[in-house]
């Protein structure tokens, strides 16, 4: 008996005694009809690009959306992070559930499901009148995205073949990190012309357009024989990221050692190591968890996880520090990421090439190092005054080093496990990447939090000024209601204080980079492609089936 991750991977043969999937209900074209691939699969591709786009694009818009949302809702500054938070706690915590019903019950079909709940979850959003229902609708919206994210790698796994499958990842990334680093430019360019609710507007045309294109161009896939529901390892991980997720979002608020803080990460570990138990009891389990035994998966899922921190948190602190420090409206703010995105997209095209010649390994070191330079170099050159053409070197140098390294990452990771386990390493792709981005707003928001005040604190205001040692808002809102020299100088401190702090964000994040490329270097095996990978690791499950029935 013998099988290989090639033929399986493209769904072109499915005579071997290890592929225990079965079809979908659908036309003739729901498995490509040789090992080259599906016939559709580049036009396909387009279509499920365009599906992460709607769902990266919505969080970077609701961003610059938050003033407005503050001023047509009343909303406090703990609604506003709610409004956030809602949507990534209940995101993060559904994912593995999400990818493991999406083999299930089919790839394409989790996909639409999620795409339409996703929808209707933004269109009663913008039709809410509380900051309380936006919450609870961007919690709807959380779940359905969820269900997104695993289905379209899934999919890219059936259609492509092995030899294809990184120029695929690379169109895949180069959509989702365009997604996330358009939307300030969106988010400034809707409200300009119309109230907080078109950022939620926005998302119903991309989502239904998405809809159609995958109805009419994406093919379904074969289902994946999962056996029986495993409900308490479902539960047992949806518990354990939410509260992993709350303790990371609010710990910056509550403090790190708050005993709420200390409690959830507690309970994280208890309901970590039950749910690790109860899987290794199971003969067809959620998560494999000797999965984490394979240096490329672990390797390969921290590197992603690292370039999510960095993005989320340097995007976090640099919006702030266009539209305070510098002045900008919105709009030119949010075109401010644009070299991020540009070098991002760039590289993210050419990282095929570039992995043929430099190997995965060497991708992903290349990548985290300009990743740690860009960050580096923004951190000691940036002071309130720097020139954007200057901060737009450092930034284009910074998404460059993610554009080359997300796709290759991304195809370790799914490149580990053999093909009826796509789904769920899909899913925890995106669990390491979404944690990443948590991390990286809260750890880095904190640093800069940290500094800000501490700076602040020397300049022992008092009275109603005495706000403008809490943040760099309150510092430019409390100075709008003073006299002209007055104001002046609180924004001058302010904006020295909230540079200086940023900076110091932004050596926390290169210096992580930089550990994250070292252990790289060290640790991840040496392989030009992951063909290999894909191969050894379908050779390793045929092995132990083999084991197994004797």
């Amino acid at each position: 008996m013998t099988t290989t991750g090639t033929d399986t991977g493209n769904g072109g043969s499915s005579s071997s005694a290890t592929d225990t999937d079965s079809p979908v209900p659908g036309p003739p074209t729901a498995a490509p009809p040789d090992p080259q691939g599906h016939p559709r699969r580049w036009a396909a591709l387009l279509v499920l690009s365009s599906t992460l786009v709607a769902v990266t694009l919505d969080n970077s818009v609701l961003n610059t959306a938050l003033p407005s949302l503050a001023e047509g809702l009343h909303a406090s500054t703990a609604d506003l992070q709610w409004i956030t938070d809602a949507y990534t706690l209940v995101f993060a915590a559904l994912l593995l559930l999400a990818g493991s019903l999406g083999a299930r019950f089919g790839a394409r079909r989790a996909l639409l499901g999620g795409l339409a709940v996703f929808g209707a979850g933004s269109a009663v959003a913008a039709l809410s009148s509380t900051a309380t229902e936006v919450i609870a609708w961007r919690a709807v919206m959380g779940m359905g995205a969820a269900f997104v994210m695993p289905a379209t790698l899934a999919i890219i796994l059936r259609m492509f073949p092995v030899e294809e499958r990184p120029k695929a990842f690379g169109v895949w990334s180069a959509a989702a990190g365009v997604g996330v680093l358009i939307g300030p430019v969106t988010g400034g360019a809707l409200l300009a012309h119309f109230s907080w609710a078109s950022a939620f507007w926005i998302n119903v045309p991309l989502v239904l357009g998405a809809i159609v294109g995958i109805v009419r161009i994406v093919p379904p896939v074969p289902r994946q024989s999962t056996g029986r529901l495993d409900l308490p390892a479902a539960v047992l991980s949806v518990a354990a990221l939410a509260v992993l997720v709350d303790a990371i979002i609010e710990a910056p608020e509550r403090g790190w050692t708050a005993p709420v803080t200390l409690a959830e990460l507690a309970a994280f570990a208890v309901l970590g190591a039950v749910f690790i138990g109860w899987e290794l009891r199971r003969d067809e389990p959620m998560v494999r968890i000797p999965l984490f035994a394979n240096r490329g998966f672990v390797v390969a899922a921290v590197s992603l996880g690292i370039t999510f921190f960095v993005l989320f948190g340097t995007l976090f602190v640099l919006s702030q520090y266009f539209q305070l420090v510098h002045g900008y409206s919105p709009f030119k703010a949010g075109l401010g990421a644009m070299p991020f995105a540009f070098a991002m997209a760039t590289m993210s095209a050419l990282s095929a090439l570039l992995t043929g010649r430099l190997g995965v390994r060497g991708m992903l070191t290349v990548g985290l190092g300009l990743i740690a330079a860009g960050l580096a170099v923004l951190a000691l050159t940036t002071t309130p005054d720097t020139p954007f053409a200057a901060i737009a070197g450092e930034m284009a140098l910074i998404g460059g080093g993610m554009g080359m390294m997300m796709a290759p990452a991304g195809m370790e990771v799914t490149a580990s496990v053999p093909l009826r386990h796509t789904a769920m390493a899909s899913a925890l792709n995106s669990v390491v990447r979404e944690l990443g981005g948590v991390l990286g707003i809260a750890v880095v928001g904190t640093v800069v939090s940290s500094y800000y005040r501490s700076t602040m604190a020397d300049l022992h205001l008092s009275g109603p000024a005495e706000i403008a040692a809490h943040d760099l808002p309150g510092a430019h809102g409390v100075a709008s209601q003073l006299p002209p020299d007055a104001a002046h100088r609180v924004t001058s401190a302010a904006d020295r204080a909230f540079t200086t702090a940023m900076n110091h964000g932004a050596l926390t994040a290169a210096v992580i980079a930089a550990l994250g490329a070292l252990l790289v270097a060290l640790a991840l095996p040496r392989r030009t492609n992951t063909k290999a990978a894909t191969e050894a690791a379908t050779a390793r499950e045929t092995n132990s089936s083999a084991g197994q029935a004797t």
